[in-house]
């Protein structure tokens, strides 16, 4: 299926990536959002499930193995070029997700990865709805007093 001016929206999962109060960005090397910080993810593949997505691209990305603890929230990236036609749309499922093994290494879709303390995430640019779904995440690992 194609990713610019998709027939319909296009399921990526992502993943909000914990160790030591930190949570692991990615580069992105490729529209959308090139050159930006994100969370590591990427589109589902058919017959994949969201988990199994949600491992597959981490690993891709980064280089790291992971554990999902559980979902964090769906939005949708929406971008329209100046005629007003859908240029991408993306549902996005975003989940929290503990490092569990490997070092982070730029690959597949990233120009580069690593690690931030949370109060550095609000001077990175990232998209609002980014930024959003980290700080759940990181209330959420607060809330069950999570060693991630």
């Amino acid at each position: 299926m194609e990713r610019r001016y998709p027939d319909h929206p296009v399921v990526g999962v992502g993943a909000v990536v914990v160790q030591n109060r930190r949570v692991l960005l990615v580069r992105r090397a490729n529209p959308p959002r090139q050159n930006q910080w994100s969370l590591p993810g990427g589109a589902q593949e058919l017959g994949e499930t969201v988990l199994e997505a949600v491992r597959r691209e981490v690993l891709e990305e980064t280089g790291v193995n992971v554990e999902v603890l559980g979902l964090v929230d769906v939005t949708d990236f929406i971008e329209r070029d100046d005629a007003g036609r859908v240029r991408y749309h993306f549902t996005l499922v975003d989940v929290l997700a503990r490092w569990t093994d490997g070092t982070p290494k730029a690959g597949g879709d990233a120009a580069d990865v690593a690690w931030f303390a949370a109060e550095d995430i609000p001077g990175l640019g990232l998209a609002p709805d980014t930024e959003r779904v980290i700080a759940q995440a990181l209330e959420k690992i607060n809330a069950r007093g999570s060693p991630a």
